[in-house]
């Protein structure tokens, strides 16, 4: 495909949109942050690498033989790091996709041996039965999804009792004009016309709706879970240094910065500060046992 877009390309599927983007040599931050290379296998491996797999697995703690479902599975790079520590494995993804769909999850199952289960089918409807699962997880879906409370209500079903949700990176915006100005800055939405936000109310309510009794909200600086990988737990830590630094002496400011108390502290402030359109929360609830 040429990179070289005109008025008439416009609005691609979303794979259109993602080849576009990796022969683009502006969004090669983008791609890489997304994992959108091949091999698959490489950007699979990578994901595992990271510090939100690292943050994912502080909240979730994945054990062996768990039943996992990811909802909006994409390329399959979370349900592969689960399947990597032998869960139970099932990724829904509508997309037939062989880069961004059902397709290059099997790709990347068959490639590496990691069983995953793909069912081609949509996270509003989930085709399971009560109490299946101990963990659903999905990563940047919701916002995407066309009725909310309808998902978190499904997920809530198939979830056995105590079993926990953690929807990752989520896009926030409070009022229409928050979300025009997300969809003007978004990198691809002016390709394919996906992309959406929604209030941060309107998560929290569809998971109370649902039922979930317990959830922990984690805005676009509070964890790894949402911060990384732009904001890595280095580049937060070199934030929180600059900011003290600007009301105290250098020397405390480096050693304040040290603190993983104060940069929880400094993770706080700055997410209350963060106003940005479209700005990322993730979410954790546990439904009651």
């Amino acid at each position: 495909m040429n990179a070289e877009l005109s008025a008439s390309d416009k609005k691609l599927s979303w794979e259109q949109a993602v080849v576009w983007a990796r022969e683009t040599p502006a969004m090669a931050s983008l791609v890489e942050a997304c994992y959108y290379e091949d091999p698959i296998e490489s950007a699979a491996r990578r994901f595992k690498a990271s510090e939100e797999w690292e943050a994912i697995v502080s909240l979730l703690n994945p054990q062996a033989g768990q039943k996992v479902l990811e909802i909006g599975a994409g390329r399959g790079i979370l349900s592969w790091a689960f399947a990597s520590e032998e869960c139970e494995v099932y990724a829904i993804e509508p997309d037939p996709s062989a880069i961004v769909g059902a397709a290059a999850i099997r790709k990347l199952s068959a490639a590496t041996g990691q069983p995953i289960n793909v069912v081609e089918t949509l996270g509003e409807r989930i085709e399971f039965s009560d109490n299946t699962f101990d963990v659903v997880v999905c990563r940047a879906v919701l916002h995407h999804v066309s009725d909310l409370k309808m998902v978190s209500r499904e997920v809530f079903r198939v979830l056995k009792p105590g079993g926990r949700f953690l929807a990752i990176k989520e896009h926030v915006a409070e009022t229409p004009d928050e979300l025009a100005a997300f969809l003007r800055a978004h990198p691809l939405h002016h390709l394919y016309g996906g992309e959406h936000a929604f209030a941060l109310g309107d998560y929290l309510q569809s998971f109370q709706v649902a039922g979930f009794t317990r959830v922990r909200n984690f805005g676009q600086f509070d964890h790894a879970v949402t911060s990384y990988p732009p904001f890595s737990e280095k580049t937060i830590r070199e934030m929180a240094e600059r900011s003290l630094t600007s009301r105290l002496p250098i020397w405390i400011a480096s050693q304040l910065a040290q603190s993983e108390f104060i940069v929880r502290l400094y993770r706080r402030w700055a997410t209350f500060r963060c106003h940005t359109p479209g700005r990322l929360h993730s979410f954790l609830a546990t439904k009651p046992a």
